[in-house]
């Protein structure tokens, strides 16, 4: 069933510019736009005979997503025949196996299964810190078309000898990473024969999340679809400066690129109050005010608040205490306890650990398939958790135990390989096996998205969803901003994700922070609200006793319908 599409939407799809960029803040139908450009362009003749359409998301969430959108638009031959629907690690992979040996490479090296670089930092017994260091070098070197003779060199003259042996190792053990697929695929298509084929075969390129691509991934799609491609995203979103990902240098290339741009500026998400909220941010964020599509139909025309504590503790409990609030009058309603960092997080998790009476989902727990679990939760029964971690090699340990090397299924291997790996990093974290497997949920991501109840989860993983209230907690400076960033554009990422938090809301957003914060040491903090706690963004906010007026005179019966 399709939706009524906005005027900005058939503009998007009736749009003859081949190059077009859509500024799609969330909540304002990108996927529905997306979805209806590729229909435009299929129904205007730009693939015919074999060609296709390219396009290329950054997750398999994302690309199941787009997928079903398509599917509301699209006859089954169309999408079938007509339409390449692909995240970039995808693409790489398939110009590595088709084309490595243009380039001097063996097609059959192995392609990624898991974080194999996490793996071995594990393996060799690296603390964060140091595994962190060692990401980072390789991940930076590897930004660029480079060969591994160059990498190698690269990497020995910045003096990390952590990362010199790990990268050393990989090629011994021809092993790719997520890092050197997308560095393969610019190398493979500088060649001009390659590229030619791919010019051919895709008449024209679909990029969801312009905001996350590094420079690189925007250089492959250059040489596939330059002038050819639709970008769609938004700035205040870009949060993935950690992975590469640098969005005011890729949204001059594209506004450059591009003979139009469409800006979507209507919410269909969010109530008239979150969005003030949010809409309060956009001078740090770079991003784009929005209206309420329909402010008239928002219960009680929602609410956006401000709380303070003295503890870290008593944030928890109160924040307990407002979801048994909500859930009693909305039960089917989802409630996002959101956290910059997982370690702020703890007071919340341990608060609702020890509550009763509705459903609590933890997002950073084991989600697992149901064959999955049942290899992993025998293995934690009879698991010695010091034997594992005094092991000389205890991720091989572990799948030994497990019999991982029986399974054939690349699939399977997979799954238990990241299952077994979470084993591994709540071990070192002291959890005995016992807890561990009861922190184990059967299912998938897609059944933990739409279940009702208390979502507990960090802010990157938030990115995409929705909830009908947030709290936002932990917000102090420290925390948000995050103490290591000191640069202006490190500043403006995180308040974009303290704007990604927030913008998850639907009908309520809390923001919460307290005084003093116990330090994963014991050690108390004394800490400061955010300074993204700004006059404008406060003018917008009520208080704790605003609230709860609000919650006595709140239209519940239509809240929990909506």
């Amino acid at each position: 069933m399709t939706v009524e599409p906005t005027a900005a939407q058939i503009q998007i799809r009736d749009s003859g510019q081949m190059g077009l960029l859509v500024v799609a803040p969330a909540g304002c139908g990108k996927s529905e736009a997306l979805a209806l450009r590729v229909q435009g362009m299929l129904r205007r003749g730009i693939a015919t005979g074999a060609r296709r359409l390219l396009v290329a998301t950054f997750s398999n969430r994302a690309k199941d997503n787009i997928r079903e959108r398509l599917r509301h638009y699209l006859t089954p031959t169309e999408l079938r025949d007509k339409v390449t629907v692909i995240n970039f690690h995808g693409l790489s992979a398939r110009l590595y196996r088709s084309h490595a040996a243009a380039i001097g490479l063996d097609p059959e090296w192995t392609l990624p299964e898991n974080d194999w670089v996490k793996e071995q930092c594990q393996r060799a017994g690296l603390n964060y810190g140091q595994a962190s260091g060692v990401d980072k070098v390789l991940q930076r070197i590897k930004q660029d078309p480079v060969d591994d003779t160059e990498v190698l060199r690269l990497v020995e003259a910045h003096g990390n000898v952590d990362a010199l042996e790990i990268e050393q190792l990989r090629a011994r053990d021809q092993q790719l990473t997520y890092d050197d697929l997308p560095r393969m695929a610019e190398l493979i298509l500088a060649r001009d024969e390659v590229a030619d084929l791919y010019r051919a075969h895709f008449a024209a390129v679909v990029v969801d999340e312009f905001q996350d691509l590094t420079p690189q991934q925007l250089r492959i799609i250059n040489r596939i679809g330059a002038g050819r491609t639709t970008y769609a995203g938004d700035l205040a979103q870009g949060i993935y400066g950690f992975t590469g990902a640098k969005p005011e240098e890729v949204y001059a290339q594209i506004t450059d690129e591009v003979g139009e741009v469409v800006q979507l500026t209507e919410s269909h998400r969010s109530s008239p109050a979150v969005l003030a909220s949010v809409n309060a941010l956009v001078p740090l964020t770079q991003g784009t005010a929005l209206t309420c599509a329909a402010p008239d139909s928002w219960p009680s025309g929602g609410i956006a608040v401000e709380v303070g504590h003295q503890t870290a503790d008593e944030e928890a409990a109160w924040v307990v205490k407002l979801a048994r609030a909500i859930l009693s009058r909305a039960p089917i309603q989802r409630i996002g306890v959101i956290s910059r960092i997982g370690s702020r997080r703890r007071f919340a998790d341990a608060a609702f650990a020890a509550e009763g009476g509705f459903e609590v989902h933890r997002w950073d727990d084991g989600v697992l398939d149901t064959d999955t679990a049942r290899r992993v939760k025998p293995v934690l029964a009879g698991m010695d958790a010091a034997a594992v971690l005094d092991a000389d090699d205890s991720i091989e340990f572990l799948r030994d135990f497990a019999e991982f090397h029986q399974i054939q299924d690349p699939a399977d291997r997979l799954a238990l390989a990241d299952a077994l790996g979470w084993v591994l990093e709540l071990l070192t974290q002291g959890l005995t096996p016992a807890e561990i497997s009861k922190r184990i949920r059967v299912g998938d991501n897609s059944t933990l998205l739409t279940k009702p109840g208390v979502h507990l989860l960090s802010g990157h993983a938030g990115k995409g969803q929705q909830f009908d209230w947030v709290v936002v907690i932990g917000l102090e400076d420290g925390n948000v901003p995050f103490f290591e960033a000191k640069s202006d554009d490190a500043l403006r990422e995180e308040a974009r994700v303290l704007s990604v938090m927030m913008s998850r809301a639907r009908h309520g957003l809390i923001l919460s922070h307290a005084v003093a914060v116990p330090a994963q040491s014991g050690r108390v903090f004394a800490k400061d609200p955010s300074r993204f706690l700004t006059s404008e963004l406060r003018a917008t906010l009520t208080d704790g006793a605003g609230l709860v007026q609000w919650f006595g005179t709140a239209s519940w019966d239509e809240i929990a319908k909506r």
